[in-house]
């Protein structure tokens, strides 16, 4: 009886394929590695790195030196990393320094000095902590409603501000802020133009005024940062504003600050 022949598999010519999708994956995985080990807070590394020379600079140099602050304790345990990261954020964290906070309470209560008439008339709020002073006005008193052009009864408004600001370094953010009722126009598509052009009006007088374009911003809200309830007519008459937010430190990186909103309102 013959035997049957056995059936002969071809060969596979594209098992390489996978040995190729696995040399891929590796090698995504190896650059993904080796960006996120480069992604390095620069802000942090550079307070870390003053840091830590101004220790060694200051450590004692001889034996003799070094065993005396060993005994006195001034000398204690290696920092081990995370150690050195929480100094770090500490540092950056550190709340102003006196000097920074008395110039601020000055600024302020010349501020509320110049503006008493406007408070007693609940047409400007000044509020204050250690950071910044935030002068609050009402939109009735600038602008007409859906303009953004300030009305010239509000000029001495502006230009007594500007004259305490033009000669201080703080940094000045101008911030505008609408009720929720829709506008459409052809200046003003939306509540966005229209908050940030009054805001950028104010900063404009201020320019006008002696302020340092350099030290300014302005920034529109639209209606997403109500402080009342826009369901009334009182509310939406409290959410219609402009805020300018005059910041210890000149410094305008420091100008976004994400716990600002939950500190003062």
């Amino acid at each position: 009886m013959a035997r049957k022949k056995k059936h002969r598999e071809e060969e596979n010519l594209e098992r390489w394929l996978i040995s190729y999708a696995d040399f891929i994956t590796l090698l995504f995985a190896f650059f993904v590695v080796m960006y996120s080990i480069s992604s390095v807070n620069e802000g942090k590394y550079r307070v870390l790195s003053d840091t830590l020379t101004n220790v060694f600079d200051n450590a004692p140099k001889s034996p003799e030196a070094l065993k005396t602050a060993a005994q006195s304790g001034k000398i204690g345990k290696p920092t081990s990393i995370d150690d050195q990261k929480i100094s770090a954020d500490s540092i950056i964290d550190m709340p102003f320094s006196k000097a920074e906070k008395k110039k601020l309470e000055v600024l302020a209560g010349m501020v509320e000095d110049k503006m008493k008439g406007w408070i007693d008339d609940e047409l400007i709020k000044v509020t204050r902590n250690d950071k910044w002073i935030e002068i609050e006005i009402k939109s009735s008193l600038l602008y007409l409603s859906g303009s953004a052009e300030v009305e010239p009864e509000a000029f001495p408004v502006i230009d007594k501000i500007a004259a305490i600001l033009k000669n201080q370094p703080n940094y000045v953010q101008v911030e505008g802020f609408t009720d929720n009722v829709p506008i459409r126009s052809p200046i003003y598509p939306s509540n966005w133009e229209l908050s940030a052009s009054r805001a950028a009006s104010v900063v404009h007088l201020f320019m006008e005024d002696g302020v340092a374009p350099d030290r300014m911003a302005a920034i529109g809200y639209g209606q997403h940062r109500p402080i009342a309830d826009n369901g009334t007519r009182k509310g939406r008459a409290e959410n219609r504003r402009v805020a300018i937010i005059v910041l210890a430190d000149p410094n305008p990186k420091h100008a976004v600050d994400t716990q600002r909103e939950s500190e003062i309102r």
